[in-house]
């Protein structure tokens, strides 16, 4: 989902439970994957089978488009899904997406209530329009659809959810919160990035160096450190009076990150 697409649930997760069958038929017979020829879809399906498998198959293919950044193009095919069927509940979410990639914040609202409407309950819907709320100045409303999402016992990536909900309770500078739903979060799923780093953020902030120091080396074993990785452990390690750690992180803020607002913090000396 920045849309950095960090609360919007992971595209390539999305894309495997919504379009195994359109994926499918893109496989070449060379033994490789071949590019789906997405123009020569659209006046198939157009045409095939009834309204409702219409909506789903138009929802599908806006989803391979968005996908590729041809938001354009993903309007148009999402429009035709929508007047298909117009009580498809995907549809009208793959539309909220596409409208907030756009910026066109009314819409993407109208959009994601609409799906909501025909579908109350659906993971992907709800966490999206909470990650909507999220980026535009509701952070407090967003943590309704993050915990609806959760409550969903087949929804496959609760913790998702919940470490989205700890980043907007965090935007909104409640502590309390936020370590609540990166706790919860962690217990589903112990390496879940964005929580360890969040709440290793939380217990920097609160003093907490040992529990810090856990966080940060768990999240920089699991994935390649960020900017922001790396400069909460140089700050630690700078305040832990450990030179040789904290030279050890800026010469890699240094390195891999030189035009970061982290880097340019630690050229000024603003540690904190």
């Amino acid at each position: 989902m920045t849309q950095s697409r960090f609360g919007i649930r992971n595209l390539k997760v999305f894309l495997a439970l919504l379009v195994p069958a359109l994926i499918a038929g893109c496989a070449g017979t060379g033994g490789g994957p071949v590019e789906p020829e997405l123009s020569q879809s659209t006046s198939d399906i157009t045409g095939s089978g009834d309204a409702r498998n219409r909506a789903r198959a138009n929802t599908e293919l806006a989803a391979l488009y968005y996908e590729r950044g041809n938001l354009g193009v993903a309007l148009e095919v999402l429009r035709t899904a929508t007047a298909s069927d117009a009580s498809y509940a995907p549809a009208h979410g793959m539309l909220g997406l596409v409208y907030m990639d756009l910026r066109e914040n009314q819409l993407a609202q109208q959009s994601f209530e609409r799906a909501l409407r025909f579908a109350p309950t659906d993971p992907d819907i709800n966490h999206n329009y909470g990650w909507f709320l999220c980026q535009t100045g509701k952070e407090a409303e967003s943590a309704r659809y993050f915990l609806q999402a959760v409550r969903n016992p087949l929804y496959p990536t609760p913790w998702k959810s919940l470490s989205a909900a700890g980043q907007c309770a965090l935007q909104k500078d409640n502590l309390k919160d936020a370590a609540d739903y990166f706790g919860r979060a962690l217990k589903l799923d112990p390496d879940e990035p964005n929580a360890l780093l969040k709440m290793a953020i939380i217990n920097y902030r609160n003093g907490e160096v040992a529990e810090t120091r856990r966080l940060i080396s768990r999240y920089n074993r699991i994935t390649e450190p960020t900017a922001e990785a790396l400069w909460l452990g140089l700050r630690l390690e700078r305040k832990a009076g450990d030179r040789t750690a904290e030279s050890s992180y800026a010469n890699q803020l240094r390195r891999r990150f030189p035009n970061s607002r982290e880097f340019q913090q630690l050229q000024r000396g603003e540690y904190d």
